[in-house]
């Protein structure tokens, strides 16, 4: 399915007056990895509260052991700090890298802003390497925008 096809499928769900915004989350997790071949693992993090810190939040995948992610470690605590898309074409050759498996070979997050400030991000990890590309991270953007209406 192309992300021009996804999109109204997010809005859709992101419209549901009837499921809560967690289970609207864990949906939209679903769908982009049952829909997209190379994400093989989709989640969301969000700061903790005033803490500089990540806690994990609905996801479809392999089990993490990274439910607290303090910022600047790792790919999601830099871009808790930077506010910027981050796309690692091949984790091993990044050095600030928390290996979730051996089986993740690239990944791509991007911040989620509400009224202009980083709340959170979604993370994708993938069994492929360096699949990401512009359109991923434009396809992102539009996600992280329809969450944003939820809070």
């Amino acid at each position: 399915m192309t992300f021009e096809e996804l999109k109204p499928k997010v809005t859709e769900i992101t419209s549901n007056l009837v499921i809560s915004k967690e289970e609207k989350l864990l949906k939209i997790c679903e769908l982009l990895k049952n829909s997209v071949g190379y994400y093989n693992w989709v989640g969301f993090y969000f700061r903790n509260g005033e803490k500089e810190e990540l806690l994990l939040g609905p996801y479809v995948g392999a089990p993490t052991d990274h439910t607290v992610i303090p910022f600047g470690k790792g790919i999601c605590g830099q871009v808790a700090v930077s506010n910027e898309n981050f796309v690692v074409p091949d984790v091993a050759a990044q050095d600030n890298y928390i290996a979730c498996s051996f089986t993740v070979k690239s990944e791509i997050v991007v911040p989620l802003f509400v009224n202009g400030k980083n709340i959170g991000q979604i993370d994708i990890d993938s069994h492929v390497l360096d699949p990401f590309t512009a359109a991923d991270e434009r396809f992102l953007e539009f996600v992280n925008g329809e969450i944003a209406k939820l809070f």
